[in-house]
């Protein structure tokens, strides 16, 4: 994949612009990235807060796939993260579905989206990464404890070194999804997940579940076993539950 590369100061959202070029007829590859966020999104809607010194940008995506497998880019996405930012911090872990922790803490998020238009379907993966922490400290409201990826490193870390890890291996990763379809990222994503065995309460909008992780379905949902059978989670927030001793 040909990555085209563009930089904004400030944008109302970076995945909004990749779907407004998307709409004009923009290729595969087309990359956007923002310095600022005025109105970013994140998942179930809620606000999408863009840090100083956080990496926000947005991928265009162009699969020949079904609009039913569409949601399996998100942990296609998570997978190429998680292989990029353990360049710099190998303690990165996912949560279902697609979160990069380190210690428990957030360092990235991912939120994509797809529509539909005359130049037919185009995904959009918007990620943002915590590179360094913002001279403001953290927001005190935070949904998930916060790091950043200097926190972990010796060496200095740039902006443009995470952007070319995270393309790198998202080429890879999107094009393997591609020729040999959703095994290999399953296989990848469940050796990464941060829950796999361990009991976690999942909030599906309604209620809570409490379960034991298993893994992934064939189509990407979260296998959980509770009260003995198994339920697939289709979208919701993971929590992992503290061990009693």
């Amino acid at each position: 994949m040909n990555f085209s590369i563009q930089h904004f100061e400030s944008l109302d959202s970076t995945n909004k612009e990749v779907l407004r070029q998307a709409k004009d007829g923009a290729q595969q590859g087309l990359t956007i990235v923002a310095e600022q966020q005025t109105h970013g999104k994140g998942r179930l809607g809620r606000k999408w807060e863009t840090v100083d010194h956080a990496l926000a940008m947005s991928v265009l995506l162009r699969p020949s796939i079904d609009t039913a497998k569409v949601s399996q880019l998100s942990l296609v996405s998570a997978v190429a993260a998680h292989e990029a930012l353990s360049l710099f911090a190998p303690q990165t872990r996912i949560k279902w579905p697609n979160d990069l922790l380190i210690d428990g803490k957030k360092v990235c998020g991912i939120l994509t989206e797809m529509q539909q238009g005359k130049h037919g379907l185009a995904v959009v993966v918007g990620l943002g990464i915590n590179v360094s922490e913002p001279a403001s400290g953290w927001a005190k409201d935070m949904r998930t404890p916060p790091t950043h990826l200097h926190a972990y490193s010796q060496h200095h870390i740039s902006k443009d070194d995470v952007l070319q890890a995270i393309l790198e291996s998202l080429n890879t990763w999107y094009s393997r999804f591609i020729q040999d379809g959703f095994f290999p990222i399953r296989h990848a994503w469940e050796k990464a997940h941060i829950a796999n065995g361990q009991t976690v309460s999942v909030h599906d909008g309604n209620t809570y579940i409490q379960g034991i992780a298993l893994g992934l379905a064939d189509d990407g949902a979260l296998r959980l076993l509770v009260n003995g059978e198994e339920q697939r989670i289709i979208a919701g927030d993971v929590s992992l539950m503290e061990s009693k001793t």
